[in-house]
């Protein structure tokens, strides 16, 4: 019997052990697809550089619980020989090493915190700090999702975490680092570790399967690869579901007919009928994706990941991988359909995903997704339009054209005329060109454009005719009319007071508001008469603390209020001021000839309200 690369035997059916156990890695030499967490930890290991606690973080089946195990056999092996010292490859013969794989290291504690989260755990667990190690040379605490610990779990191992005895290593792993608070982080040295990418998930398969003897397709590991997720474990626990589901074997149909994934070749058929706007197929196929039972969500992800795929034969031609049998599915469907035909299928397909779960049946969203993405097809309006003129007129025949692109004078017909030919030559009376006998020709009338009243040009000589976008001028803002103010010269001497009043901050709220607002129609010594149109303004205690604030200023006067029309007070006249400077404001920039320049030139527009004058303190 052939020994395996784990130095695993087969096993019979009683003591089988999955997969995802059989061939979990004992060394960082057999770890897949983490190579810059392997090759920082085995240079520490190698130059002694070790740091008192890691923190490993990464989705599930990744290696986190992997990597601990390996790097506490790397600081406790004691070498084949019983004389060995801190390495990056440990021996996996040793009392340690063996130990540490089946989980019976007296120095070595798995702690689970989504289950023991508790600051009584972790007490518990700190407890054993205080002793040194039993067998090995280290003692090593791994915490295993650690983010699910408790706050004041957390406040707890703080200090031992920032300095433990010299004999004891914190590993911590965590697939939500988020939730791990800062002050663990900063005692931490962290590792990412990365989801794997479905080639190396697939190369691995194939190593696996080769040792198991299981005969397998390369199409049927495709999709495996894919449906993991960047998970080496889930990868594993699916095919050991595949062989269990293909009766020993590995099969592109029972594999896709496990995964519930919509065969590519549906796909394939969606595509081209969408291409060619074919309705009727979209339609007939989504009905059949039904009757299967196939998922909804995964016929949007197969089109997504085909589309992706024409887009980069559109954009780099011949990138596909030679092996690859779908590549001369994805050129042929490439040439179909135009690049940015292709994005927007993409887009939709994206977003059609995320709204299957709020349609009450997601195959119907299925098929509103896949006729949404016919009913956006470009150049659709055209062809509508055209339908509509046949229906309209029966007699007439329509001719089909193709989307206009590049000189508009080529698309309609005319033959391409410059600038200074326009100008000098008078436009032609329109003719209807003859018909022959039984057919009558459709005669596009050219439309009237509004007069407009445009400077002379002057001649500079050769001059390039450029086309542009003729758009009306940009609608300025126009500036709000401040109300009207009739200045008298009681106006000008309550203005200048008022001002002063504000200034020295003797007045504020409601005080200040009825000084601005009140107009000072007559005064004599030792009175003075205020208008305001608000009787809410005419409140007692407003005007006895304006009344105080006027006696602070040298003012011994008394006051009187009453209501009434109002056409000359210090709000009135800072408004009038206001629009003033605004106005001016707009005329500087209104005027600025590189404005002006920008406006000619490309098109740009002021937006209304975005000019504000610079206030002087």
């Amino acid at each position: 019997m052939a020994e395996l690369p784990w130095g695993h035997r087969r096993i019979d059916a009683m003591s089988y052990l999955v997969l995802a156990r059989k061939y979990r890695p004992r060394t960082f030499g057999q770890m897949v697809g983490q190579e810059h967490v392997v090759q920082a930890l085995s240079n520490a290991l190698e130059q002694q550089r070790l740091h008192h606690a890691y923190l490993f973080t990464g989705t599930r089946g990744v290696g986190k619980t992997t990597v601990s195990r390996i790097l506490a056999k790397s600081l406790n092996c004691q070498g084949a020989d019983g004389q060995g010292g801190i390495t990056a490859t440990p021996c996996g013969v040793c009392q340690a090493c063996t130990d540490i794989d089946s989980g019976r290291f007296v120095d070595y504690t798995e702690l689970d915190a989504a289950s023991n989260r508790g600051v009584d755990e972790v007490q518990s667990l700190l407890e054993q700090a205080v002793y040194k190690p039993v067998q090995g040379r280290f003692k090593v605490f791994m915490i295993d999702e650690v983010h699910m610990l408790t706050g004041h779990a957390f406040n707890a191992m703080l200090k031992t975490l920032e300095e433990p005895p010299e004999y004891l290593k914190f590993v911590l792993a965590t697939t939500d680092p988020q939730k791990v608070p800062v002050t663990v982080l900063s005692r931490c040295l962290q590792f990412n570790l990365r989801p794997m990418a479905p080639e190396t998930v697939q190369e691995h398969l194939v190593h696996v399967l080769e040792a198991e003897a299981v005969p397998a397709d390369a199409q049927a590991l495709r999709l495996l690869s894919r449906a993991a997720r960047g998970s080496m474990r889930d990868a594993l626990s699916l095919t050991d579901q595949a062989i269990a589901f293909g009766g020993g074997e590995l099969r592109e149909a029972a594999v896709r007919q496990m995964l519930g994934s919509v065969d590519r070749s549906h796909v394939f058929r969606l595509v081209e009928a969408l291409a060619q706007g074919d309705g009727k197929t979209v339609v007939e196929v989504s009905e059949a994706l039904r009757l299967h039972g196939l998922s909804a969500g995964a016929a949007l992800e197969e089109m997504s990941m085909v589309l992706q795929r024409m887009a980069v034969q559109q954009a780099v031609p011949d990138t596909g991988e030679p092996a690859d049998e779908e590549a001369a599915a994805i050129v042929r469907l490439a040439a179909l359909m135009p690049a940015d035909e292709t994005q927007l299928l993409y887009s939709i397909c994206l977003h059609g995903r995320a709204e299957l779960g709020l349609a009450p049946d997601e195959y119907a969203a299925l098929t509103m997704v896949l006729l949404r993405l016919l009913a956006f097809k470009p150049g659709q309006a055209e062809k509508k339009t055209l339908n509509e003129a046949q229906a309209a007129a029966p007699g007439v025949a329509v001719p089909s054209s193709p989307r206009p692109t590049g000189n508009p004078d080529a698309v309609l017909g005319r033959s391409p005329v410059s600038p200074q030919a326009n100008r000098d030559t008078p436009p032609p009376q329109t003719q209807r060109p003859a018909a022959p006998p039984g057919h009558v020709l459709p005669v596009v009338e050219p439309r009237q454009a509004p007069p407009r009243t445009t400077a002379p040009v002057r001649d500079t000589g050769d001059v390039m005719g450029v086309p542009v976008r003729v758009q009306p001028e940009p609608l300025r803002e126009a500036p709000s009319h401040a109300p009207a103010v009739v200045p008298t010269a009681e106006g000008d001497f309550w203005f200048a007071t008022v001002q002063q009043l504000v200034q020295r901050e003797a007045i504020a709220a409601l005080v200040r508001e009825l000084a601005l607002q009140a107009q000072l129609v007559g005064r004599d010594e030792g009175h003075w008469m205020l208008r305001v149109e608000r009787e809410s303004l005419n409140q007692p205690a407003s005007r006895e603390r304006l009344r105080a604030a006027l006696h602070a200023a040298g003012h011994v006067v008394e006051l009187s209020v009453e209501v009434g029309p109002v056409t000359d007070s210090p709000a009135r006249r800072n408004a009038q001021a206001a629009a003033e400077r605004q106005l001016a404001a707009e005329q500087i920039i209104l005027g600025d000839p590189f404005v002006q320049q920008m406006q000619r030139d490309f098109g740009a527009k002021i937006v209304p309200g975005s000019i504000k004058p610079i206030e002087k303190h």
